[in-house]
Order: structure tokens, then sequence, then C-alpha cells
């Protein structure tokens, strides 16, 4: 078995590269899968260039899994394809809509410093890296008993291959408080990834329920993220 490469992008770029483009899933779910396309796969490579080289660790913080108009048609985290463009200058051909998770996690880049210095430091991912849609809505993989057996022994083999990228083992946090945080706990507790997770507000509750508090939640982020800056 070939030893993984120093580099973080390069393990980055490898990891999407191999998530399996025949993925079974229940009937009636349809799975986003974004990287048969070249040029989500060139995007990917190009973000990890540009963003994630180094042999240094980051800390990791995890969503839920992509949805279809962020990653599942960037196939970068939580980034549609006008943040793509305009927060992290990677020009695209992807319909150019916005999504509100996209939204306020690039202003929550932008106040830890932007992308740049914020993703020396941190690894934005989801627990399950490939996204699911039924009946034309995006669905969690933990939205369905059935869905989330069926995908809980590739989550684990995920988050084995994601952590092996690079990952600061001392602390990971969930993108979300509810049930993205308790199955993560779960499995942590399992499999020992990391020696503590913590969580940070989901950016749609954020805008959807707690607007008027925005600004305030991005600097209690703030402070909780920026002394990992290591």
């Amino acid at each position: 078995m070939s030893a993984l490469p120093h580099d973080f992008g390069e393990r980055y770029y490898g990891f999407f590269k191999s998530l399996p483009a025949d993925l079974k899933v229940p009937e009636g779910v349809e799975v986003l899968f974004p990287y048969g396309s070249e040029e989500v796969l060139q995007t990917v490579r190009t973000f990890a260039e540009k963003f994630m080289k180094g042999e240094h660790k980051r800390t990791f913080l995890l969503g839920i899994n992509p949805g279809r108009f962020g990653a599942g048609v960037t196939g970068i985290s939580f980034t549609d394809p006008v943040h793509l463009e305009k927060n992290l200058g990677i020009q695209n051909n992807f319909e150019k809509r916005a999504e509100l998770s996209s939204t306020f996690i690039h202003e929550m880049i932008e106040v830890l410093g932007g992308p740049e210095v914020f993703y020396k430091h941190f690894y934005i991912g989801s627990v399950c890296p490939l996204g699911f849609v039924k009946n034309g809505k995006n669905l969690n993989y933990y939205d369905e008993k059935d869905l989330e057996n069926t995908l809980s022994p590739h989550i684990v083999d995920w988050m084995n291959k994601q952590v092996n990228m690079g990952a600061n083992r001392n602390i990971a946090y969930s993108i979300g408080k509810g049930k993205n945080l308790k199955f993560l706990k779960k499995l942590n507790a399992k499999h020992g990834w990391f020696r503590e997770i913590k969580s940070i507000p989901h950016p749609r509750w954020v805008l959807q329920y707690k607007l008027k508090y925005k600004g305030e939640i991005l600097n209690d982020i703030n402070s909780e993220l920026s002394p990992l800056m290591f």
C-alpha cells in the first residue's frame, strides 16, 4: 500500500476524487455526486492547491452532508458557485445561485481573517461527504433510519480517511448542535478520532431564526475558534 502524500491538499483532493459514484441507497433517495464532473474535480484541485497546502494539521469543522445548491454543485463544502468565485477567487461555469449556509460560512471565514488565513488552520467537511435528495428536497443522512443504517459503515470509513488527511485530534466541531453533533459524538466515542467534540451553530438555523443576532453569533464563533489558529 502506497504512503499518503505529505501535503494536506493532495490528501484532500485524493479523498474527494475517491468517493464512490455508485453508492447504493434506499429506493427514492438520489445521491448528489458532483465529482463525476471534470469541472468539479478541477475546482477541487484548484481549491486544494490554493488553500489547503502544507503538512500542518487542521481543526475540523464538520457539517451534515452537502446540499443541492452548495457542495452538491461545486464539490467544496459550504461553498456555492457565487462564493466560490466572489470569496475564493475561483472562476466557474456553474449556475450562480447562492445558498444560505454558504453565505453564513463565508461571513464566518472573513471574520476569522479571510480564506487564505482561515484554511491554513481549519478544514470544513461533512460527516457524510455525499449529499442526498428525496422528492426534490435536501435529505440529511439521519433523516431516515434505512438511509442512516445503510450509510453508517461508509461514514466510518470516510471519517477515518478525512481524519488521516491531517486532523487536529484534540478537538473538532460539529456544524450544528442537534442530530449531527449527537451522531458524531456517538461514533467518536467508539472510534476515538478526537479527544473532544464541540459545536458551532448551524448557518441555516442562524439565518432563518436568529438573524438579528448574527453579529453576536459570529463574534462568539470568532472567540471560540481564533485561539486554535496556532
